[in-house]
């Protein structure tokens, strides 16, 4: 059974292009206390091999990757010739993922409180305006029976006007389509996998906050076979959500 290697952090050397992959380095410190009796891990250099279709993806560029926090998955490999691997592993990358940065992650928490503070606003001064809602003296109560008509008329009017007090984003950046969950087919070598725990926690969350997936799932046009975004598409499940947002992968 294959070792799976799981490796977050940026990358610590420049990006080197090949005939199909493109390869570069990353660093990933040891343990702060080892078993008794034993050294103390230190720093481990790795080599990180990724296919151009799947970097491409993510939107990385040579500058970029030197500063964006990333997620690797894949397995380690001793096939790589020395020269083309730096670091003391070489790991074969099965899925490389763009980590929001802290910055982004209060800008979205700014805006969802914004929001909800704007639909809390749009309410109250709903309830204002609403006649039937105000007291009515004993001596008004005929006159406030000839006009019933009309106040049934209000709540029709708010009702029709409240889709336009609410406007929330329902899709991620990006999406070029939404199709039905039920309709994406998920490769074998996806089956396989186990998405980090943690990290599929966090987009959970970030779904049950904001009621949409913090990316799309990359798809094939024709076959809507998955591509990319597998630990998404377990989220999307676990959800129990009926559409998703899509991107496509067009096949040469």
């Amino acid at each position: 059974m294959p070792h799976k290697m799981t490796l977050t952090g940026s990358a610590t050397g420049p990006l080197r292009e090949y005939d199909r992959y493109v390869a570069f380095d990353m660093r990933e410190k040891g343990s702060p206390s080892a078993p008794k009796g034993l050294k103390k891990s230190t720093f481990i250099s790795y080599t990180v091999f990724v296919a151009k279709k799947a970097f491409n993806k993510t939107g990385l560029t040579k500058k970029s990757i030197m500063h964006e926090k990333i997620l690797i998955q894949g397995e380690p490999t001793l096939d790589i010739p020395i020269d083309e691997c730096p670091g003391e592993i070489g790991i074969i990358c099965f899925q490389i993922t763009v980590l929001p940065n802290k910055n982004d992650k209060e800008a979205n928490e700014s805006k969802d409180k914004k929001e909800a503070q704007q639909e809390v606003a749009a309410t109250k001064q709903a309830e204002k305006q609403d006649p039937v809602s105000q007291p009515v003296a004993k001596e008004e109560k005929k006159e406030v029976e000839t006009v019933q008509p009309e106040a049934k008329e209000t709540p029709v009017q708010e009702k029709k006007a409240a889709p336009q007090q609410k406007q929330l984003p329902t899709q991620p950046k990006g999406t070029q389509d939404v199709v039905s969950f039920d309709e994406i087919i998920v490769p074998e070598a996806f089956l396989k996998t186990r998405p980090n725990p943690e990290k599929t926690q966090k987009v959970i969350d970030f779904v049950k906050r904001t009621g949409y997936l913090d990316e799309p799932l990359t798809i094939e046009k024709g076959s809507k076979v998955l591509k990319d975004g597998y630990r998404r598409y377990i989220v999307a499940k676990t959800v129990k959500m009926d559409k998703v947002p899509v991107v496509y992968a067009y096949e040469k």
